[in-house]
């Protein structure tokens, strides 16, 4: 059987080399572990609406421009996942949790210290290497 592949837009949000990251919720996938916020790509949606749809609701940002950084593919075993990720340095808006989960502002040399799901420990490597 052919495993679902899910198509996600990720924004990586900067302000001073910090990055606003979240923790999941524990009965989702990949709980308990922090994520760059983001969420699915729904049909006949291009990346950049869905990120900036995704980062209103659950973060309270309003995107103004961002750039591709990256892009990664990893198989959970369960599922298959497309991370689309951004740079979103251009947004307006308080940054925080709208869905009951915790957020806070990472420096980008301490982002190696917290529990990330596989898929974004690349994205981790490349800021800190890069940024």
């Amino acid at each position: 059987m052919q495993k679902k592949i899910v198509n996600v837009a990720v924004g990586v949000i900067m302000k001073n080399r910090h990055v606003f990251v979240s923790k999941r919720a524990e009965h989702q996938h990949q709980g308990g572990l922090w994520e760059f916020p983001g969420g699915k790509v729904e049909a006949q949606e291009s990346i950049f609406h869905a990120l900036k749809r995704e980062l209103a609701e659950e973060v309270n940002i309003t995107v103004n421009s961002s750039q591709a950084l990256m892009r990664i593919e990893h198989d959970y075993g369960d599922k298959h996942v497309c991370l689309d990720i951004h740079l979103v340095e251009d947004f307006s808006g308080e940054a925080k949790g709208l869905e009951g989960q915790l957020c806070q502002w990472v420096a980008i040399e301490n982002l190696h210290e917290l529990s990330f799901p596989e898929a974004n420990r690349e994205i981790v490597s490349k800021l800190q290497s890069d940024f």
